[in-house]
């Protein structure tokens, strides 16, 4: 029996050699081509790729296919950021973009993206009609789609979004600081892209892991605070005041203060949107997921600014980009995009716009968020996974049907469900539950008020799972 191909929060991922095949690759690319080749449209599609194991090749067999079906395929022939395909789609005008990535998961896997022709990730309403076209191909293994009589055209997607954000960034700001930074791209797609850059613009960068290694060191490529010891003694040897990430796709990012503190994404979110408005005067809006944290609401409510709260799912926020009513939108998981650029993650982009902000401010980022606390309140995010026994998560289920009235013994005061289920305390504290659509897990997303809380609040946000 064919395998289900499923496209999730962002895209179909699978292990390679067990669900991503090839077989199962030319069924989930016909059914892209099916969907694309019945829209209205340039009927051109960008095949673009991370760095990761077989990459080329999986690239290759899709531009077959789409081929096969009557769909130009756009091949860019090196390793790009999720967020320069994006802007490659809207400047070529192209119907789409299929990006063989699997982000930040470990190096056994890959994965699709398929971006619709806004640049954005594609909505459920697109890939449940990419999902039932891929249904309805049956169990057959489908042939090997015909060899090209001619190469396909190639396109070299770095040049044109590099001149982007060099219009968004404040380069010149970057530079007269004489501040240093440590770039490191993870063995990713963002290589020869953050740190050539500020090089044009004359910044002094030192990078780390730029190089291609299609098992990332070993591990997941995530810019996460445990995997980047690498940056931060780097940062020690040159003095760099600033350290900037990005995962294997370049669609996440993180961040290193001067003093080698992890800066966690809900903060810079939240600082790059203060930020954002002071110095661009934006104050049409802020968007975050459900399970972003209140921080954002407090900055909106200080400058009277709307707020959108969307589910988890970068593609929800896509949509209020491209409807010009955010400044900035972003979510926990280290996704942000601004005003006037693509809607979709940008790792690259968050990197150098918090570089532009420490520069111009003259400040630590850990300063930054000091006098932000003192503006606004103070906010304490935790996140953590826990996992189910196939009879605990069927009673949970159940479970987070109801409202209830209290947590921990704290009373509830009010029920979210965005998505999944978030429930507010008197103090403003909050908890989120959502369970993992491909695995026995339940996130639990909590935020104190203050700091010697988040332990208290965490505990009793896991405790409620079991009771």
């Amino acid at each position: 029996m064919a395998v289900e191909i499923k496209f999730g929060t962002s895209g179909w991922r699978a292990i390679v050699a067990e669900e991503f095949t090839v077989a199962n690759i030319r069924r989930a690319v016909t059914g892209i081509a099916k969907y694309v080749a019945a829209q209205p449209g340039s009927g051109s599609v960008l095949v673009g790729r991370d760095p990761r194991f077989l990459g080329e090749s999986f690239v290759a067999e899709a531009a077959k296919v789409l081929a096969s079906h009557g769909v130009k395929p756009l091949v860019i022939p090196h390793a790009a950021p999720t967020p320069a395909i994006s802007y490659a789609v809207r400047r070529l005008k192209a119907s789409g973009a299929i990006n063989f990535t699997a982000s930040h998961n470990p190096p056994e896997y890959n994965g699709i993206k398929f971006s619709t022709p806004d640049g954005a990730p594609a909505l459920p309403e697109v890939t449940k009609q990419i999902e039932s076209l891929i249904k309805k191909l049956g169990d057959e293994t489908l042939p090997a789609p015909p060899e090209p009589k001619e190469k396909f055209e190639e396109v070299d997607v770095k040049p044109d979004y590099l001149k982007r954000i060099g219009e968004l960034v404040d380069f010149a700001a970057i530079k007269k600081s004489g501040i240093k930074v440590v770039f490191d791209p993870f063995w990713g797609a963002a290589r020869g892209y953050s740190c050539h850059i500020l090089r044009d613009h004359g910044v002094e960068v030192a990078t780390v892991h730029d190089y291609r290694d299609v098992l990332f060191g070993g591990h997941a490529p995530e810019p996460d605070d445990h995997l980047l010891a690498d940056c931060k003694a780097r940062m020690k040897e040159t003095g760099a005041k600033i350290g900037i990430a990005t995962d294997g796709d370049a669609d996440r990012f993180g961040i290193v203060d001067e003093d080698g503190t992890f800066i966690q994404p809900n903060y810079i979110i939240a600082l790059l949107f203060d930020y954002l408005v002071e110095t661009r005067g934006w104050k049409n809006g802020v968007a975050k997921s459900v399970a972003t944290t209140n921080l954002i609401n407090a900055v909106a409510e200080s400058y009277g600014v709307p707020l959108y709260e969307t589910p988890v799912g970068f593609k929800y926020i896509g949509e209020l980009i491209n409807q010009d009513k955010i400044a900035i939108g972003g979510e926990e998981s280290a996704g942000l995009t601004i005003r006037g650029h693509v809607p979709e993650k940008d790792g690259v982009i968050a990197g150098l716009l918090v570089t532009e902000m420490v520069a111009r401010r003259g400040k630590s980022l850990g300063a930054q968020l000091k006098e932000l606390f003192a503006r606004v309140g103070e906010f304490y995010p935790n996140r953590e996974n826990f996992r189910l026994t196939p009879e605990v998560k069927e009673k949970f289920v159940e479970k987070v049907k109801e409202d209830p009235s209290e947590i921990g013994g704290r009373k509830v005061t009010s029920v979210v469900r965005t998505d999944g289920l978030k429930l507010i305390l008197a103090d403003g504290s909050w908890v989120c539950y959502r369970l993992s659509g491909t695995e026995p897990v339940v996130r639990v997303y909590s935020e104190a008020r203050k700091a010697s809380d988040v332990e208290p609040l965490s505990e009793a946000a896991k405790s409620w799972v079991l009771e």
